[in-house]
């Protein structure tokens, strides 16, 4: 394959998937080395033989990610921050500054019970609706059935929906 394919090729994967895989790596290990992780994702899909990828792309990428993001997270505790910058991004034009912030409060409660849930839960609410995967290829990344996905995917919904029920009766 001629280098200026897999060259646009790559730019591709790397514009559909960058950051919703740096959302998912920040939330394994933090988001001081989400873009390092995504990095380190994108070279080594570089070395890789894109006929062996090719058909199952989204969960080669994840995979990888999440293996980076477990091993760099060994050395420390689990933080799942959200950038100023996407919290800023997240505004919508025309909106004024009491829906901002109201905004940026539900963000952050919804945020505050995704990290609440238990890894492999958040790991799935993020590879889905982060990530967009099909629970076949999140059973790729997780390493167990679509249907143990649908499992663990409404186990997370439910408590989610708990979390945030109970935090609407808490004064702001």
């Amino acid at each position: 394959m001629p280098p200026a394919r897999t060259t646009d090729w790559v730019l591709e994967a790397l514009e559909r998937y960058e950051r919703p895989l740096l959302r998912y790596a920040a939330a394994i290990a933090g988001a001081a080395q989400a873009e390092d992780i995504v990095q380190d994702t994108f070279l080594r899909l570089c070395a890789e033989d894109r006929e062996k990828v090719e058909a199952r792309l989204a969960a080669w990428l994840f995979t990888v990610c999440r293996n980076r993001a477990v091993e760099l997270k060994r050395g420390g505790a689990r933080t799942t921050p959200l950038p100023e910058e996407q919290e800023d991004s997240m505004q919508s034009e025309g909106e004024g500054p009491a829906e901002a912030l109201e905004r940026k409060e539900s963000l952050r409660r919804v945020m505050d019970a995704l990290d609440a849930l238990p890894e492999r839960q958040r790991e799935a609410v993020l590879l889905k609706f982060s990530g967009g995967l099909s629970y076949q290829e999140m059973a790729e990344v997780l390493e167990t059935s679509a249907s143990n996905v649908g499992f663990i995917l409404h186990t997370a919904m439910q408590s989610l929906r708990q979390r945030l029920a109970k935090g609407e009766g808490r004064s702001r």
